[in-house]
């Protein structure tokens, strides 16, 4: 019967029901439990992701998914442009990066640090390269198209001092 459940304490702390994997789950005969109540619903259907296309100086376009920076999710290795969306719509490409690690939350602590610094609200991912070389390319191809560098963001190109 406790299958599936977790348990619910009575102190006002422990609200939150959640499941639990049925071999986590507490056996304990002779002593009776009591349920926390039904089963947690299902997270609501995510909307429609966005979906952005920037073109690189090849002019080949790359369509990107967009995430909100705060609620971009952990990324396999991938390569995302970092934006700053202003009040009327309006996006400016800030940094184009490459998530390289196999561990999908460093990839994500890498995007909100330089998205961070770089003032970016917005995260606009392009996943499907099927390899490093991959990603590194359309990295190269869109700093080119948006920067006219191969530089990460147009701040990083200086130019000689008089």
């Amino acid at each position: 019967m406790l299958e599936g459940l977790a348990l619910q304490s009575r102190s006002p702390a422990f609200t939150c029901v959640r499941p639990i994997e049925p071999a986590a789950a507490a056996v304990d005969s002779g002593h009776s439990h009591t349920i926390a109540g039904p089963a947690p619903r299902p997270a609501p259907p995510c909307p429609e992701r966005r979906r952005h296309e920037w073109q690189g100086a090849s002019g080949r376009r790359y369509v990107h998914v967009v995430y909100a920076l705060i609620e971009c999710p952990p990324l396999p290795a991938a390569s995302y442009v970092l934006v700053r969306r202003d009040d009327s719509g309006r996006r400016t490409a800030l940094r184009v990066e490459i998530g390289t690690s196999d561990a999908p939350t460093l990839n994500l602590a890498q995007v909100r640090h330089e998205g961070a610094k770089a003032g970016a609200n917005e995260v606009h991912v392009r996943f499907g390269a099927a390899s490093d070389a991959e990603r590194q390319l359309v990295a190269c191809d869109l700093r080119a198209g948006l920067f006219g560098t191969l530089a990460a963001s147009p701040e990083a190109v200086r130019t000689p001092e008089d």
